[in-house]
């Protein structure tokens, strides 16, 4: 039961997000955010990071930022990197990256591990960040599900 209600979730997610699919989308630059150590509950986590946005005309802005996972999500994890290529409609002004991303989510680790997140957010959720790195975490962890990630 458990699977059917994260495969729906999931769905959910995809589905509401169909409407930034549409829109054409170029490269505005790349988003790094370090953090995220911490134990993952059964039916969920929130992690926090420090995250660096970059444009390609490269400007360089700081953000905080935290990830929710909803699903299993069962273990222990350092610290991790997690890089996204950041697609919008246009140049992202100063600023512009805050707001709420949600999409599926993987991760696993034993020792050594990875995972990737493609999440669809942001302005009117014309925002798409795309896994450029897998996650790289160490740790003992499984988690699958939806994630939401909230930007400052």
């Amino acid at each position: 039961m458990t699977k059917i209600a994260s495969t729906l979730a999931v769905l959910a997610a995809l589905f509401a997000a169909a409407p930034a699919f549409a829109q054409t989308k170029v490269k505005a630059g790349t988003l790094t955010c370090t953090g995220g150590a911490g134990v993952g509950l059964i039916l969920g986590s929130k992690k926090t990071y420090d995250c660096t946005y970059v444009s390609l005309s490269n400007r360089s802005e700081s953000y905080s930022a935290s990830i929710t996972k909803i699903g299993l999500d069962v273990g222990v994890t350092d610290e991790s990197t997690m890089i996204w290529t950041v697609l919008a409609p246009s140049d992202i002004v100063k600023g512009g990256l805050r707001g709420n991303y949600a999409g599926a989510t993987a991760d696993v680790a034993i020792g050594v591990g990875g995972g990737a997140k493609v999440l669809l957010g942001g302005s009117e959720n014309t925002i798409a960040l795309q896994p450029v790195s897998i996650q790289g975490q160490t740790g003992l962890n499984l988690a699958v599900g939806v994630a939401e990630l909230s930007i400052r």
